[in-house]
C-alpha cells in the first residue's frame, strides 16, 4: 500500500487525529510494508509512527528507524525539527499517539470492522471471562482471543510478549487481520483502562462490551477512581452491546454511559431482574455447580473452578456468548469440559498440601483468592508481592487482605524494576501491622520470590493450602537491572518436596 493511500485511508475515519497537514503532498510516496511505533521494531519498508511517551519522545529515534529501514515517518513535531530522515518523506499529523492506531487499522484492512469483536473490561476476572466467552463462541464460530494470559486461534497458541493486558495499537490490529485471514468471524479481546487510554484500541470497532467490575487499580496512570472508571467505560461506549454486572458498584456508571451511546443493556448478577440471574452458587470440591435463569430459561450447570466470583464471570461470558446465538443451555452445558485458564486458580499440586498458582495482584482479587480456597481445620498460606512504577497505594491494602486472609504471608518482589524491593515491602508489612500481623510469625519479608516461595512450603504443614499470588501467566520476572525468564508454575513443581503430587 502507498503511503500516501494509507495516510488517506486513515484520516477519513479519524480527521482530528491526522488533519489537515497530512494531506499535503508527498515528495516521494514510497510502499509500507508495516507500520510501527517502536524505531526497534523498524524493518524495511515500515512506516515509523513517531510518538511522544510518557518517558522519551519517538521524534528523536526517527532517524535510527530509517537506518534499520523505514521508508517514512509520522510524527506531530515540526519536520525542521526531526532528524535523520535522509530521503524517507515526513507526514505531520495532528496527534501521533492518536493517529498511530488508526493507521496500523488502514494498514491491516480495517479487521474489526469484518470482525464481531468482544471486548472484556474490568478490575478482575476480565482474563477469565473472556476464555470462558472464547470458549462458549468457539463451539459455533471460528474464533480468536487476545488476553493476558494467552493469544489463540482456532485452538493455536500465538506468542506473547510482555505484561500488557492490552498489547500495542499495531498488534492489536495485526492480530485481528491474522484472525480474519483465518476465517475467524468473532474475535474476544481483553480490553484495559490501559489500552483505552493510551489509544491502543481507538480504531477497534466492538460489537459487545462485557464489564466484570470495577474498584480503585491503576490510580498512578489515570490519577482518580473517577476517571479509572470514565477509561473503562470507553468500551461500553463504543460497543453497540453491553453486558454489566448488577451486582457491582461501578454499574450504574456503566450502564448510564452506555445507554447515552444507545447501547442496548444486558444484564447479569444476583439482583432480581438481572437478564441472566445466578439463582444458586454451591461450592463443590474443586467446582462450582450453579442455577441461573438466562433470559427467563433456568439451566444448570458445573463450572471446574473454586472461587464463588467465577459464577459472576461464567454468567457475565454466557450473557455475552447469548448476544452471538449461543443458546444459554448450549453454553452451559459446555462448562465441565471448560479447560480452565493458565495462572487462574491454577492446581499444581494436592500432597502434602495444596499449591494453587493465581495472579490474583489487587487487595480485592487477593481477599477473593484467599477466602475461595480456605478450608476448615486446614492453614492458608500465601505469598505475594507488589509491583514497583505501579500503584503504590495498593501495597498496603494487599499486605493488610494477606494478612486477614492467611494465616501466614510471605511478601516478596513482584517485578520491582526500578524501585527498591525493601520499600515495597516496608509498605506490606505496614499494612499486614495494621491488620494484626505480627513479623516473623504470621508474615515474613524475602526479596527474592524463589526463596519466598521455598519458605512457605517449609511452613506448610499437610493438608495446608498455599496460594501463590501475583505472578500467574506471567513469562519474565523484572528487577532493577535484568529481566529474568520466569514461570511460576514450573518453579512452584520444582521447589516441592519429594513425593508431592
Amino acid at each position: 500500500m502507498r503511503l500516501s493511500e494509507l495516510v488517506a485511508l486513515a484520516a477519513a475515519r479519524a480527521p482530528e487525529a491526522l488533519g489537515p497537514a497530512a494531506a499535503a503532498p508527498l515528495a516521494r510516496d514510497p510502499d509500507v510494508a508495516a507500520v510501527v511505533q517502536d524505531h526497534r521494531r523498524a524493518v524495511p519498508g515500515a512506516l515509523f509512527v513517531a510518538r511522544r511517551g510518557e518517558r522519551s519522545d519517538g521524534h528523536a529515534f526517527a532517524g535510527e528507524a530509517v537506518a534499520r529501514g523505514a521508508v517514512a515517518v509520522v510524527g506531530d513535531a515540526p519536520a525542521q525539527e526531526v532528524t535523520g530522515l535522509g530521503d524517507a518523506p515526513y507526514v505531520r499529523v495532528t496527534d501521533a499517539k492518536r493517529a498511530l492506531p488508526w493507521l496500523a487499522a488502514a494498514h491491516a484492512g480495517f479487521p474489526s470492522e469484518r470482525l464481531r469483536v468482544l471486548g472484556v473490561t474490568g478490575t478482575d476476572g476480565k482474563t477469565t471471562t473472556s476464555f470462558l466467552l472464547a470458549h462458549f463462541l468457539g463451539a459455533r464460530h471460528p474464533t480468536g482471543l487476545v488476553s493476558t494470559a494467552a493469544v489463540r486461534l482456532r485452538g493455536e497458541e500465538l506468542p506473547l510478549e510482555g505484561h500488557f493486558t492490552t498489547p500495542e495499537a499495531t498488534e492489536v490490529q495485526a492480530l485481528l487481520a491474522r484472525f480474519l485471514a483465518s476465517g475467524a468471524t468473532h474475535a474476544v479481546l481483553e480490553s484495559s483502562s490501559h489500552g483505552f487510554s493510551q489509544r491502543r484500541l481507538d480504531a477497534v470497532a466492538y460489537a459487545v462490551g462485557v464489564v466484570t467490575n470495577v474498584s480503585p487499580e491503576h490510580l498512578d496512570h489515570h490519577g482518580t477512581f473517577e476517571a479509572y472508571v470514565d477509561a473503562k467505560a470507553t468500551l461500553v461506549r463504543r460497543a453497540r452491546a453491553a453486558v454489566l454486572n448488577a451486582d457491582d458498584q461501578g454499574f450504574a456508571a456503566f450502564a448510564a454511559a452506555a445507554r447515552s451511546a444507545g447501547a442496548r443493556v444486558v444484564t447479569y448478577g444476583e439482583r432480581p431482574g438481572a437478564d441472566v440471574r445466578l439463582r444458586r452458587v454451591e461450592e463443590a470440591p474443586g467446582a462450582l455447580d450453579l442455577a441461573i435463569e438466562a433470559f427467563g430459561e433456568p439451566v444448570r450447570a458445573r463450572l471446574p473452578m473454586v472461587g464463588r466470583y467465577n459464577a459472576w464471570n461464567a454468567a457475565g461470558a454466557l450473557a455475552a456468548a447469548a448476544l452471538e446465538g449461543v443458546p444459554a443451555a448450549e453454553a452451559a452445558a459446555s462448562l465441565p469440559t471448560f479447560p480452565g485458564v493458565p495462572g487462574r486458580m491454577q492446581v499444581i499440586a494436592t500432597e502434602p498440601f495444596t499449591v494453587i498458582v493465581d495472579f490474583a495482584h489487587t487487595p480485592p482479587a487477593l481477599a477473593k483468592a484467599l477466602a475461595a480456597v480456605r478450608r476448615p481445620r486446614a492453614r492458608t498460606l500465601v505469598v505475594v508481592g507488589s509491583a514497583g512504577e505501579r500503584d503504590p497505594g495498593k501495597r498496603a491494602p494487599l499486605g493488610a487482605e494477606a494478612a486477614r486472609g492467611a494465616d501466614v504471608a510471605v511478601f516478596t518482589e513482584e517485578d520491582s524494576r526500578s524501585e527498591p524491593i525493601e520499600a515495597i515491602l516496608a509498605e506490606m508489612a505496614r499494612g499486614a501491622d495494621a491488620a494484626g500481623g505480627r513479623a516473623g510469625e504470621t508474615y515474613h519479608l524475602v526479596p527474592d520470590r524463589r526463596e519466598a516461595i521455598a519458605l512457605a512450603y517449609a511452613l506448610a504443614r499437610p493438608g495446608d493450602v498455599v496460594v501463590l499470588a501475583g505472578k500467574g501467566h506471567e513469562r519474565t520476572l523484572e528487577r532493577t537491572h535484568e529481566v529474568l525468564p520466569w514461570d511460576e508454575a514450573a518453579v512452584a513443581r520444582e521447589l516441592l518436596p519429594p513425593g508431592a503430587r
